[in-house]
């Protein structure tokens, strides 16, 4: 293998080089792929999420701009199929109506589901294309960085509470925290659980989306370590590469789905009373 200056790299530099975030670091204001701390952005993964939502935005916003009572066009038909399955799933998980459940729901799933689905794109293309602009280093899939699924998932949190104090409010939701499950008399411990229980579902979201996103990168990127390996291999690798394309659009449908269901079922919890 050699790099974009003719050096050789190693299976392991290759590896690690698409799997490294662009980042900005902003103490300096400087692109530093080795930038740590708190100061630091990664900007492939900013990028990518903002523009596949704003495709997410013009997409779904054209499609209702032109829709018609008539014969659908083949997007219409797509865009209305995916509305009511959405709608589908908050009628039977979340009781009673909240203008905000549904379009949430929908823009999770589709977001979520545009973000995992650059995980089929050839791993060298984007990379290969920003070399050729001067940018040594770009992770194309914004959910295979943990910083973005826990950044959706404390979203999710945050509306949870806001949730639990709309439909309980602040002192039924405090009476909740300090006396659910074993009483008023264990009322540290009962908080206790509660912050745990509460901290556990953004992690829990954002791991479950972050791992098994990096973990299919990571396969597609060793896949493509074959391409180099000679014609016998290659040939070995491209029917991987298939092969592992094809269950992965399962992969990348089923966890947008999960993360959609999850959200709506712990807004459901919130808007139960105990």
């Amino acid at each position: 293998m050699a790099s974009g200056n003719g050096e050789a790299v190693s299976s392991t530099d290759y590896v690690v080089h698409h799997l490294t975030n662009l980042k900005l670091d902003l103490t300096t204001m400087t692109l530093d792929p080795y930038a740590k701390g708190f100061w630091v952005l990664h900007v492939d993964s900013i990028v990518f999420a903002v523009l596949l939502g704003a495709l997410f935005l013009w997409m779904f916003r054209k499609v209702a701009k032109s829709a018609t009572a008539g014969v659908p066009s083949g997007m219409q038909n797509f865009v209305e199929m995916v509305v009511d399955f959405v709608d589908g799933q908050v009628k039977e998980t979340f009781p009673g109506t909240h203008p905000l459940v549904a379009p949430l729901s929908l823009t999770i799933f589709v977001w979520v589901f545009l973000m995992n689905c650059m995980d089929l794109l050839p791993v060298d293309l984007l990379p290969t294309m920003a070399a050729g602009v001067g940018i040594d280093y770009l992770k194309v899939v914004p959910v295979a960085d943990v910083n973005v699924t826990l950044g959706l998932a404390l979203g999710v949190l945050i509306l949870l509470y806001y949730f639990n104090i709309k439909f309980k409010g602040l002192g039924g939701f405090a009476k909740e925290a300090l006396t659910h499950p074993f009483g008023p008399w264990m009322a540290p411990f009962n908080l206790l659980l509660r912050i745990v229980e509460d901290l556990a579902k953004p992690v829990s979201l954002s791991l479950r989306l972050f791992g098994n996103l990096f973990a299919g990168e990571l396969i597609f990127i060793l896949i493509a370590l074959l391409f180099m390996q000679g014609w016998v291999l290659s040939a070995l690798g491209l029917g991987l590469h298939w092969l592992w394309a094809v269950f992965h659009i399962l992969v990348v449908t089923l966890q947008a789905f999960v993360f959609m269901v999850l959200t709506i079922v712990y807004l459901s919890l919130a808007a139960e009373h105990h």
